[in-house]
């Protein structure tokens, strides 16, 4: 097995987190294109709309397979097949002539992105734990973050000059950049582990991962946001454009400002990780998340909200998801280090379910309100804030391992 390269080399940092982004970019790049789609297609909205949840399901399915089998054979064969398929997808939904071919596309694409953000936590648990795990969380979730930012004024550009199908094709472009760095700066992490059958291997991992209430209760935390902000997500146009009468290209930009509140948030989360504990840093996050749900459940209660009071209450949660969870995931996968890809699409597959369900549900409320377009966030907001004040039943204690390395 190849030595991993030390965790402050750049391209090996920016490379994990173009894996991580992958799946953001690829939702938010695409959604501007929507509405132009929907009609190109001959389609309804909320069919239409399912291009994202869809997208998540895909990658829900497909985490569990990644994360075991790079526990038997390695992290780089299984990137390199996820990768793939994810170009097959991609190349299906940019040539797609009605919505099937493109929801079949999108769910491929899904499928094979999940390898890459299974193992792009998998790997920095294979090389890393605690606070230095907890940096390159950081780091990492401050690169990908560069997706919301950016992703939706790229589409919105590329629809207005050459089409609904323009932010399909630049998918496409985007596998064949990852599988590039892929290949030039990732070093395989893990020793292969193929010495049980395969169904006892997975079954010992999920009763190991279980076994452990601090990764039980850093689950809880990593798993229930994606409900909200899929949800968020998935109604951003229709909310945006329809409610609120904006255009396509003020979406575009006003859309970016949620990734920007990710960017914040993982910029105060790197300087909390110099000076505080791992606990520490998720209550200020998830007290942010509190405010932020409580706000949004008052707008839906009143079913009325000025734009800015409205979108700023979605963006302050945006930014307690980058606070909360680097640091939940950390805490979550610290016992596990022999176990870490599966451990890692355990966490996955969860929170992808429950992302999807929020942004179909989401999609499937909507009637035009802002009461269905902030609820689903909001009560997700205070869910977090009830499952941390639970803390002392579910994780009395906190515990890191920073000698169990699983490339030992």
């Amino acid at each position: 097995m190849t030595s991993p390269p030390p965790i402050q080399k750049r391209s090996f940092i920016v490379t994990l987190g173009l894996l991580t982004g992958m799946a953001a970019f690829t939702v938010d790049v695409s959604l501007p294109a929507v509405p132009a789609m929907v009609e190109a297609l001959t389609t309804s909205l909320s069919r239409g709309q399912q291009i994202v949840g869809i997208f998540m399901f895909g990658m829900a399915f497909g985490q569990i397979p990644a994360g075991l089998v790079s526990d038997r054979v390695g992290r780089l064969p299984v990137l390199y097949t996820g990768m793939s398929l994810f170009l097959v997808g991609a190349i299906a939904s940019a040539l797609a002539e009605n919505i099937e071919v493109m929801l079949i596309g999108r769910f491929v694409q899904g499928f094979g992105a999940a390898p890459a953000i299974v193992l792009s936590r998998a790997i920095v648990r294979d090389i890393s734990s605690g606070k230095a795990a907890a940096r390159l969380m950081s780091l990492m979730t401050m690169i990908f973050t560069a997706a919301p930012v950016i992703a939706p004024s790229i589409g919105a550009l590329l629809v207005s000059q050459w089409g609904w199908r323009a932010p399909f094709i630049m998918i496409v472009f985007l596998g064949v950049i990852i599988i590039f760095g892929v290949h030039r700066y990732i070093y395989e992490t893990h020793t292969p582990d193929a010495g049980q059958h395969p169904v006892r291997q997975l079954k010992s991992s999920f009763s190991e991962f279980f076994s452990h209430r601090q990764s039980i209760f850093g689950l809880l935390l990593i798993i229930l946001p994606p409900a909200g902000f899929m949800s968020m997500i998935a109604l951003a146009a229709a909310l945006v454009v329809e409610i609120y009468g904006f255009s396509i290209t003020q979406f575009g930009l006003i859309f970016a400002t949620a990734g920007l509140s990710i960017l914040v948030g993982s910029a105060f989360n790197r300087l909390l990780v110099t000076r505080l504990d791992s606990m520490q840093i998720i209550a200020i996050g998830v007290t942010l998340y509190g405010i932020s749900g409580v706000s949004l459940l008052i707008m839906a209660w009143l079913n009325s909200a000025p734009f800015v009071l409205l979108w700023g209450s979605m963006c302050l949660f945006m930014a307690s998801v980058a606070i909360v969870m680097p640091n939940a995931t950390v805490i979550a996968l610290d016992p596990l280090p022999k176990i870490a890809g599966v451990a890692s699409s355990i966490i996955g597959t969860i929170q992808n379910i429950i992302g999807a369900s929020g942004a179909f549900l989401g999609a499937a409320i909507y009637n035009g309100t802002v009461r269905n377009s902030a609820v689903i966030m909001g009560t997700v907001g205070v869910l977090v804030v009830l499952v941390y004040l639970l803390r002392p039943v579910l994780c009395p204690q906190v515990v890191h391992h920073p000698d169990e390395l699983a490339r030992d």
